[in-house]
């Protein structure tokens, strides 16, 4: 009786360190560097594969790192998408940054800080609006898809300010992302 008043309350124990030992690793705690976080966020969550231009590598199709987060080209000249159908209702462009579908056409934002055309003339508590409301600068038209707004909207006010440190850091690309397109006869 003795060795088990010991014996559960310790293996309790170790099973409660044991659990914060393997949940506490650099992802899930953080680094007191908003800037190194924000990296890490936004690498893990993949915004480089629709806001960096892709282009063909001889390994295939690849983000262009020398427009990292610069969104949608301004110079791609597109044409007119593919009728969607119910099987295929979506389509996207060869730099992945243009995408087409029932909401009409929509372009990947340019998030470098270029003051005229990414986030630069951004607060901070506006870009956590947009994430959080789902349209731009928090009040603004909404962000449409294949933006995962809804997911992210779901990260703690640290990570967001994170993730925008992070785009405040990068180099500013002044590229002038177009517009959405409404649906055709809208």
């Amino acid at each position: 009786m003795n060795a088990t008043r010991i014996v559960l309350p310790a293996l309790t124990i170790l099973a409660i360190a044991a659990t914060v030992a393997f949940t506490q690793t650099p992802a899930a705690t953080g680094t007191k560097d908003p800037i190194a976080r924000g990296r890490y966020l936004v690498t893990a969550m993949g915004c480089n594969d629709c806001h960096t231009p892709w282009t063909m590598t001889a390994q295939g199709p690849a983000p262009d790192m020398t427009r990292m987060l610069s969104g949608h080209p301004a110079d791609a000249k597109l044409p007119d998408p593919p009728a969607g159908s119910e099987a295929w209702p979506v389509s996207v462009n060869t730099t992945n940054t243009a995408w087409s579908g029932p909401w009409g056409i929509s372009y990947t934002a340019n998030l470098t800080p270029s003051k005229a055309h990414g986030l630069g003339a951004w607060t901070a508590d506006e870009f956590l609006a947009a994430l959080r409301t789902g349209r731009h600068q928090g009040r603004g038209r909404q962000i449409l898809p294949p933006m995962p707004w809804p997911m992210i909207s779901q990260l703690t006010d640290d990570d967001l300010r994170a993730v925008f440190a992070f785009l405040q850091s990068i180099p500013a690309i002044d590229n002038h992302v177009p517009e959405p397109t409404p649906p055709q006869g809208r």
